[in-house]
């Protein structure tokens, strides 16, 4: 196993990239790898400037003979989603991500590698230090947040940037040119419930969903992947009808933009049920296994003695709430009519907690259709409303539209398909890339995704192609030199 990835080529980018692996970089938790990029760009004697929210902006002019070429912003952004295993003893704000050289692909020990959006950070790192690369004048945009609520881009100001094209670097298939995406929006939904004491002659036990892969809520959601909050609730309201059992607390999931992996709650119920609730548990988990034997193979549901709790949720409480999770949709909702094979509108039932008299659930529904998304965020508000929690729609973003007479995407389709001898896929994503809110702000931008190809991020299994990284790399430095005139 090797963790020498300055040793890969390109050189300079995966060079970039093992250092930013040493820089603690969790969404909302970005100060450090903030004045790394200040520091990285002062050094190289270039325009550096951290706006008002922590968005990193450097700007170099053009290489001698390249003056009249449109100006270029090469965007990615610097967080990156804290996720682990749960027997991997990690700390996300102190800790270097552990990653190593696993055949073709870099992946990471035990965590989420951050290849989403390090590597396209570390090519725009990498562009801003050569000294032998032919481009025009460019601008490297590095936003904070995008992960958990896109701030970055939600606070850049008008008048910042002076370039007329925007390269996005933030998607994971290499070959493919991504012209469009879905916005999102977050709905939370809380209960507040009074607590029961614990019935006489019960016992306790902890019910764990786990094994899941997991992966990003958006781009994975339409391989139809277990998830752990939906799986257990649907154990929970049975054993809750057939056993007595009673919830005490729940967790599950951590992220509104993975598909939760783990879910684990404390429950009780009468002793005398005990044998019949564990061979019901047993038989559970074949059922489920079975269900998800191809998307979700190392699924287990388990189940161990606790310590009694001192209280549990009401027994209406916990009727309404199972049933409103039960019933909360969850997945793909629609298909796309115009573009097929891609997801129009779903939804992640992302984290569910359930503790000291509160209930929460939090979900990110998206959509390529604003009204979809918007009727989507109605129908999980009516959902909960039944159950009486309330439930606040916030974090609303726009999707990107797709032009398909882009110049960029034209010439871009040129260029790969002389350097590769194929033309690119052209494709809209089913996830919140950060094209639609910059747009906004900026209108006259002609922008365009691409970026090496990266697998199940989100998840402790991200990883990215090694020769993929290289084609990548090749296809920036050769669009750079082939930038239209102004």
């Amino acid at each position: 196993m090797s963790t020498n990835l300055s040793g890969l080529k390109p050189e300079a980018l995966w060079k970039n990239f093992e250092e930013l692996t040493k820089i603690p970089r969790p969404s909302r938790k970005e100060e450090k790898v903030i004045q790394f990029m200040k520091k990285f760009g002062e050094n190289l004697g270039l325009k550096t400037i951290v706006d008002e929210v922590g968005n990193v902006i450097i700007k170099k002019p053009a290489t001698p003979g390249m003056e009249n070429r449109k100006g270029v912003i090469m965007q990615g952004h610097l967080d990156m989603v804290p996720q682990a295993n749960s027997d991997k003893n990690f700390d996300f704000e102190t800790d270097p991500i552990e990653a190593y050289v696993d055949g073709e692909w870099v992946t990471a020990n035990g965590t989420t590698l951050g290849a989403d959006n390090g590597m396209g950070v570390a090519a725009a790192m990498a562009i801003l230090q050569s000294k032998d690369i032919t481009h025009g004048p460019i601008e490297a945009l590095f936003t904070i947040d995008e992960e958990t609520g896109m701030t970055g881009a939600f606070e850049l100001k008008p008048g910042v940037l002076d370039g007329e094209i925007l390269l996005n670097m933030d998607s994971e298939d290499e070959g493919e040119l991504y012209i469009g995406c879905a916005g999102g929006i977050n709905a939370s939904s809380t209960l507040n419930y009074s607590e029961s004491t614990v019935p006489a002659g019960s016992v306790a036990f902890k019910v764990k969903i786990s094994g899941l892969k997991g992966g990003h809520s958006g781009i994975d959601i339409p391989l139809y992947r277990g998830n752990a909050n939906k799986i257990l609730f649907r154990l929970l309201k049975k054993a809750g009808k057939d056993f007595g059992l009673c919830i005490a607390e729940f967790e599950g999931g951590s992220l509104r933009n993975a598909i939760p992996r783990e879910a684990v709650a404390l429950v009780t119920l009468p002793k005398i049920k005990e044998d019949a609730f564990l061979l019901y548990v047993k038989d559970f988990e074949k059922t489920v296994k079975n269900e998800y034997a191809t998307a979700d193979p190392g699924l287990t549901a388990s189940v161990e003695p606790a310590s009694l709790p001192s209280k549990v949720m009401d027994s209406k409480a916990q009727h309404t709430f199972t049933n409103a999770i039960y019933a909360c949709p969850n997945g793909v909702v629609r298909m796309s009519s115009d573009i097929p094979g891609l997801v129009e509108t779903s939804t992640n039932l992302a984290v569910v907690k359930i503790k000291d008299g509160v209930a929460e659930a939090l979900s990110l529904l998206r959509s390529s259709v604003d009204s979809a998304k918007n009727d989507l965020g109605v129908v999980v508000c009516s959902v909960f409303d039944l159950a009486g929690a309330t439930t606040v729609l916030d974090g609303d973003y726009p999707g990107w539209k797709p032009n398909p007479d882009s110049a960029i995407l034209k010439a871009m389709k040129e260029i790969y398909n002389t350097k590769f001898g194929k033309i690119p896929e052209i494709k809209a994503i089913h996830a919140g890339l950060e094209c639609g809110l910059l747009g906004g702000v900026y209108p006259n931008w002609d922008m365009i995704s691409f970026g090496p190809t990266i697998r199940y991020p989100h998840s402790p299994d991200e990883k990215v192609n090694i020769a993929s990284v290289q084609k990548f790399w090749d296809f920036l430095i050769e669009t750079l030199k082939h930038i239209p005139t102004k």
